[in-house]
């Protein structure tokens, strides 16, 4: 559904991966990645349920774009923390991140009557699908 990558094993390079962090240690340590959005989707006869794991967001820096079939789920970190010692401050931190995930479905769907629900770092979202348009034949006259 998303970011599908086929790596092919005799391209690697494996004393590239094995000494990477080794010579340059300072480019892993203390900034963590912004969250992956880990989602699960089903589809019922009317509705898509999608549950998508979001840990560490709050509900105001998620935000879900319906276009059609096209579902986008976007998030934005924002992590501040500060030491303090005797009205001094000893260390400030600021993190930053943002993940997306985007999902295409088989059917349009009703953004009238999407519903979204965000606890405990979970998102859960109810997408009913759009009414199929009847055709109908036209008389001429």
């Amino acid at each position: 559904m998303n970011e599908l990558k086929v790596r092919d094993l005799f391209a690697a390079d494996p004393f590239d991966d094995a000494f990477r962090n080794f010579l340059r240690p300072w480019v892993s340590r203390g900034v963590a990645p912004a969250p992956d959005i880990k989602v699960d989707l089903t589809e019922s006869n009317g509705d898509y349920k999608v549950k998508a794991e979001i840990p560490g967001v709050r509900k105001e820096d998620i935000q879900i774009d319906i276009d059609e079939n096209k579902v986008c789920i976007s998030a934005e970190v924002k992590q501040e923390s500060e030491e303090k010692k005797d009205d001094r401050v000893i260390r400030s931190e600021r993190q930053y991140g943002y993940a997306s995930r985007s999902l295409w479905l088989d059917n349009p769907v009703d953004q009238a009557k999407a519903k979204a629900r965000y606890e405990n770092g979970v998102l859960e979202l109810t997408l009913p699908k759009k009414t199929a348009s009847t055709a109908q034949r036209l008389t001429i006259t």
